[in-house]
């Protein structure tokens, strides 16, 4: 199964988190579970906040871009479209915030689930928890708003 982020086009897709053609990226590879979206990412022992546990940041990034490409494929499916038809839909985070429950461990695999909250003209809500081993660690939502077409294809001045 191909991964949301798998069909970004070309010009948008060298997100450091999510974009399959940044080489130093995380490379987030977000699908669908019924009707959640699932994100799996382990981290590398160099994202650590203090020893033992995830950098926060890193968690925000994962949420943030599991989120944006939640939207996208939420926004396809609201339209019952494939996801490699056009107009391509892309987003960007308008609003991003992250709860904390309890330390995230490093270690274990982490799953991201999300769920599409709001589908409002080009505004798409995205509810994520982290969970892992079972436990929810993180939460955190997500307003995307949809790039316009040309957005990415040419550098701003």
């Amino acid at each position: 199964m191909r991964a949301f982020q798998d069909y970004y086009p070309e010009h948008v897709a060298h997100c450091y988190g999510c974009g399959r053609l940044n080489e130093h990226g995380y490379r987030v590879q977000t699908v669908w579970d019924g009707d959640q979206s699932l994100t799996h990412f382990t981290p590398a022992p160099f994202h650590t906040a203090v020893p033992g546990y995830v950098y926060g940041g890193l968690i925000a990034s994962l949420i943030d871009c599991h989120s944006t490409g939640t939207a996208a494929a939420a926004m396809y499916r609201a339209e019952d479209r494939a996801m490699d038809t056009s107009p391509a839909f892309r987003f960007v985070t308008g609003t991003l915030s992250v709860r904390f429950a309890q330390p995230t461990p490093l270690g274990p695999s982490l799953e991201i689930r999300g769920d599409f909250t709001q589908i409002k003209g080009r505004r798409v809500t995205i509810a994520s928890t982290v969970w892992v081993d079972g436990s929810a660690t993180v939460t955190g939502e997500v307003v995307a708003v949809q790039m316009p077409e040309n957005f990415g294809v040419a550098p701003p001045r």
